[in-house]
């Protein structure tokens, strides 16, 4: 299983890219680093900024949201940080929720498993090149057919001659869209995918692999999980708590929170009704207090280097061909490399 280097530039205030620990990864042998974005740094951009400074590594979103550009915008971004990047690039695409589509990219939240298969549509027209892009959907129109407009518009083939096979993986956690991403895409970036819950989304992987006339060998598994070399696994999974209690309580809406929906299908549907009641009734620490440890510590790389081990070998026993990890140390990373048998660069 390939290691990917997860970033979070999304999430900070000021953009501070981790250069070096990007080039270390690549020197250890990781496969991929990955960047994403909500409401704040973009995604593709950094992307651009680590192609100049790398030279194997590959280039991931985790994911660019499709609210934010138009697919024929998105295709012409990726298909030009390819040119860059030969051979590295993934576009990595989700959703979102319906407080960041609405409330930040002013786009309605409607029918998100047809906008995604419909989007996908598009890219990959873009990226073929085969005729001029053109889709009359129940959601996208090109060209342009409303009631605004002059009525002018035509289909227009793509100038740059882009990867035809540029992998587009797509992020999701609730059964239509991961069957979606089996059906349509190269990748799934999965959300609440563990070893010990992985068997729950077996039937959807299948349909998704029969509608589209595929294999599990056709379609990358990008899970991910928390890195923590420890000798104090209470402390570290303590510590994670509150973030978790925010996301599974305080997240999204209380009709649309994919958190939420996440810990429910993953068993721990009293827990999560649990901590959304005292989150909304900003009781924070109880709601951190009940985060179940099973749910934090399932496929978590979290203790000291036997422990790590033991739970890299329940990873190995699943699906998942790739897991991105957030090292807080070099030693973390030299680690995990070692443990997946990484193949080291000269330097590393």
């Amino acid at each position: 299983m390939k290691l990917g280097l997860g970033l979070d530039t999304w999430s900070s205030p000021r953009l501070e890219l981790p250069l070096e620990r990007v080039r270390l990864a690549e020197r250890l042998g990781f496969d991929s680093v990955w960047t994403a974005e909500i409401y704040g740094a973009d995604a593709i951009t950094p992307l651009a900024f680590l192609a100049a400074r790398t030279s194997r590594i590959r280039l991931g979103s985790g994911i660019a949201q499709v609210a934010a550009r138009p697919p024929t915008t998105t295709a012409m971004q990726f298909g030009t940080l390819e040119a860059m990047a030969t051979g590295r690039v993934i576009c990595g695409l989700g959703l979102s929720g319906p407080q960041v589509v609405e409330g930040w990219y002013g786009q309605p939240w409607t029918r998100p498993n047809q906008t995604l298969r419909e989007y996908v549509d598009v890219v990959r027209q873009v990226f073929r090149r085969e005729a001029p892009v053109a889709i009359n959907g129940e959601i996208l129109h090109l060209p342009h057919d409303g009631p605004e407009g002059l009525g002018v518009g035509r289909p227009l083939k793509p100038i740059l001659h882009m990867n035809p096979d540029l992998p587009i993986f797509l992020a999701a956690g609730g059964p239509r869209n991961v069957r979606l991403a089996f059906e349509v895409a190269d990748g799934w970036i999965p959300l609440g995918y563990t070893p010990g819950s992985a068997h729950l989304y077996a039937d959807d992987i299948a349909a998704g692999l029969d509608a589209g006339g595929r294999t599990i060998a056709d379609v990358e598994i990008q899970a991910s999980a928390r890195l923590v070399l420890t000798d104090d696994v209470r402390a570290t999974l303590d510590a994670a708590r509150p973030q978790t209690a925010m996301l599974v309580g305080g997240y999204g809406t209380d009709d649309h929170n994919f958190h939420r929906d996440a810990m429910v299908r993953r068993g721990f549907g009293e827990e999560a009704a649990r901590i959304h009641e005292l989150f909304a009734a900003g009781r924070r620490d109880e709601a951190a207090a009940a985060v179940p440890d099973d749910y934090l510590d399932d496929g978590a790389l979290i203790g000291d280097e036997q422990r790590i081990r033991s739970k890299w070998a329940s990873w190995e026993a699943s699906d998942a061909t790739g897991l991105t990890v957030r090292p807080g140390s070099d030693d973390e990373m030299r680690l995990l490399a070692d443990i997946a048998g990484c193949e080291p660069r000269p330097g590393s």
